[in-house]
């Protein structure tokens, strides 16, 4: 075989690992959802005091709902802490009417919601509670998600993500529901898999409760495009994986802007291919080298590129084996990326049918190759010149 056919065969198992895992993911939601394990409910007879960070900017319409949610879920010895960072709006003065602390804060370089957690976590630090939550300001909470998320983040010992849930206002078209969909499997489907198997997820930067001690340690002030990832991969390599919660959810909504969708969707998936290119080389080793298992199951998690990306480069790369055999009647390229094609495919397809139903329908589904085309110039850009600053998504009502 000549050199290029042994890498681009390199490059195809490469693609097929994640693929695998994503198979694998979607198979067990679906085994936990008609199976579902019984996992040992924790207790506790004193529920542990509470702090939630809402770090906010420039959400003063839709910030009533999201305190509206949460401040029933308080105890007294709880505290709800509004950042307003960096706000131009009166996002400030729409939190002081629900008699919440409020802190302001402003710098012209240090922009992101990483400064305004560690804004917050250096305000607690007098009187630390024993959990702290992150709940973002244009969220609602589901019921009971403050008890369960304190009860479980202190029995466990370990950072507790609950199910973060995205939907657009509206129904919408195609381009639409194949982003809920994809965010569905994402956040829900892939997580619901992985803790079948006892084994962690991805934080999600919403719907979080973590230790004190475990935050309080944590670099936070910095402007990555996706800290809570990089923040899951750092507890993780300390023995303090997150837990995925399913039991209780955060709800909240896609902008229905093109330029909030373009924006919004930059900073996810710049972040994430970012974290792939730059994190997983320095935590793969580090996994390995510590024996930490979950840790290694987070980074494979990690290694999931976007469900467009996934598809639109298995996609060509089935199409380069198939140049390749038909050209030098080398077969086993072709045989490994129809595997992985066949992997993927299937995998979405009992993805729709468990999860979905009511998302897209099927035949809209099968038109989502169409919608990977416009997604082109996205990660052409990565290449490019990359997103590495924050930006916050134009919200409906900005």
């Amino acid at each position: 075989m000549t050199i290029f056919v042994v890498i681009f065969l390199l490059v195809s198992c490469v693609v097929l690992i994640p693929i695998a895992v994503l198979f694998v993911q979607i198979v067990a939601a679906v085994i936990a959802l008609k199976k579902p394990q019984h996992t040992q409910t924790v207790a506790s007879s004193i529920r542990p005091s509470v702090a939630v960070i809402v770090p906010a900017h420039n959400e003063a319409l839709g910030l009533g709902n999201t305190l509206r949610s949460i401040l029933p879920q308080l105890q007294t010895q709880d505290r709800l802490v509004l950042v307003a960072d960096n706000c131009t709006d009166d996002t400030a003065a729409v939190a002081r009417e629900y008699n919440v602390i409020v802190l302001e804060r402003f710098h012209q370089t240090q922009r992101g919601k990483g400064f305004a957690l560690d804004y917050g976590m250096q305000y607690l630090k007098d009187a630390p509670p024993d959990v702290v939550m992150i709940i973002d300001a244009d969220c609602e909470i589901s019921q009971h998600l403050i008890e369960e998320l304190a009860v479980q983040c202190v029995a466990r010992q370990r950072p507790i993500q609950a199910n973060y849930q995205m939907r657009f206002p509206t129904p919408g078209g195609i381009k639409q529901q194949v982003m809920e969909f994809a965010w569905l499997v994402k956040n829900t489907v892939r997580p619901m898999g992985y803790q079948w198997f006892g084994l962690p997820c991805q934080l999600m930067g919403t719907g979080m409760a973590f230790t004190w001690a475990d935050l309080s340690n944590a670099d936070l002030a910095n402007g990555h495009l996706v800290e809570d990832m990089k923040l899951g991969l750092d507890l993780a390599s300390v023995g303090r994986a997150p837990y995925f919660c399913d039991r209780v959810s955060v709800k909240s909504y896609f902008p229905t802007t093109a330029q909030g969708i373009a924006t919004q969707r930059l900073r996810w998936e710049h972040g994430h291919l970012g974290l792939i290119a730059q994190e997983f080389p320095r935590y793969l080793p580090k996994a390995i080298q510590q024996k930490n298992g979950l840790l290694f199951a987070q980074l494979m998690d990690l290694a999931v590129p976007p469900l467009a990306l996934l598809l639109m480069l298995t996609l060509g790369l089935w199409l380069i084996a198939l140049l390749l055999a038909w050209l030098s009647a080398i077969a086993l390229p072709l045989l490994v990326m129809t595997i992985a094609l066949c992997l993927l495919g299937f995998g979405i397809l009992i993805a729709w049918y468990w999860f979905a139903r009511s998302i897209i329908s099927l035949n809209t589904l099968l038109l989502a190759p169409c919608v990977l085309l416009m997604k082109v110039p996205l990660y052409l850009k990565f290449i490019v010149r990359r997103q590495v600053d924050w930006v916050r998504s134009k919200r409906d009502h900005d």
